[in-house]
């Protein structure tokens, strides 16, 4: 090679003894690369001192280099959930030795899904990770009908079409509910998410199915629906209390509407877990600094957003590829409250 030939994918490729694409995908921060491939590329990059021509390679392909973490949520709701900021932790993950880049866009309002529509039509980011999915959210319709590679965190239904991950909703709520049935609680009560969301339904249907099969009736005065926050978590505390004077434990759907339920407890004189025994649900650092420390189902929630990355970056790679659907297990962490 001439003093003055600047090295090529071309040269890349042969000096790392893979062909042309592999060394694309290396670029390009794709899954679909072999450890030994990857390093072989990565050691010939170095040896030649090649420096990808990114505008050139972004004409051509039509790649921008970035994708969009969209949230359509309230900055209150980013900022208090600890849920939100483990996901930005995994896709962070998941992106490490790529030259992707993360946009973070909230959607609060008509105003900004216009905004957000216009960036995409214009393709400006060339794929799109979702998270908190409700049912009639214009969103993963508009991003199938604009063809842009997409992965939610969660589904609008089972019988969602784009790819998505999530927990195991139903077993998890299950779980939490036979361990409160197990400590011989007798009334067991729920405090749901919005009813508007898959997640929220399936740890109900994982509430009625445990107690269904412990051969309790699935009474539903004894649920609550809520919103995932802490004050909603209060206020369908207070209405079960209401309800059912006599509740000797509550399966709650998130560990911020937990932290709540627990400080409507102690307004109310009831003792955790004497007199009322309380699971969350997540396992986030809620969960341990509660008093008392609560029992809670642990959701691998960094996990999702590192393979919501992966699928993500493997739509990009590979377009017209199968859209793919990844259930994570989850686990019961026993603390004070149970």
């Amino acid at each position: 090679m001439g003093a003055t030939q600047r090295p090529t994918i071309k040269t890349v490729a042969a000096r790392a003894g893979v062909g042309r694409t592999t060394v694309s995908r290396v670029l390009n921060g794709s899954p679909l690369v072999s450890d030994e491939a990857r390093a072989a590329v990565q050691a010939a990059i170095a040896e030649l001192g090649y420096v990808p021509n990114s505008v050139a390679r972004s004409l051509v392909t039509s790649r921008t280099d970035s994708i969009a973490l969209v949230v359509p949520e309230s900055e209150s709701r980013l900022g208090s959930e600890p849920y939100f900021s483990a996901v930005i932790r995994g896709v962070s993950g998941g992106l490490a030795g790529t030259q992707i880049q993360l946009l973070l866009t909230l959607v609060r309002d008509r105003r900004e899904l216009d905004q957000l529509t216009r960036f995409l039509t214009a393709r400006r980011v060339d794929g799109v990770l979702l998270v908190s999915v409700h049912r009639d959210d214009p969103l993963p319709g508009l991003l199938e009908e604009l063809g842009v590679p997409t992965v939610l965190a969660g589904r609008r239904s089972p019988a969602e079409s784009l790819s998505h991950v999530h927990s195991d909703n139903v077993d998890g709520a299950s779980r939490a509910v036979r361990h409160l049935v197990d400590r011989g609680r007798t009334e067991i009560a729920t405090i749901t998410g919005p009813l508007d969301m898959d997640v929220a339904h399936s740890r109900l249907r994982g509430w009625r199915e445990a107690l269904r099969d412990a051969g309790r009736e699935a009474d539903e005065s004894l649920v609550a629906p809520a919103d995932f926050t802490e004050e909603g978590g209060r206020a369908a505390m207070r209405v079960l209390l209401e309800r059912r004077p006599g509740l000797d434990a509550v399966f709650v759907a998130s560990d911020v509407m937990a932290a709540g339920a627990l400080a409507e407890l102690r307004g109310h004189g009831r003792r955790v877990p004497d007199d009322v025994a309380v699971v969350g649900f997540d396992d986030s650092i809620v969960a341990r600094h509660t008093d008392p420390p609560l029992t809670s189902v642990r959701q691998p929630v960094e996990e999702i957003g590192r393979t919501m990355t992966e699928l993500l970056l493997r739509e990009i790679a590979e377009p017209g590829s199968a859209r793919r659907n990844v259930v994570l297990p989850t686990s019961l962490v026993v603390r004070d409250s149970t």
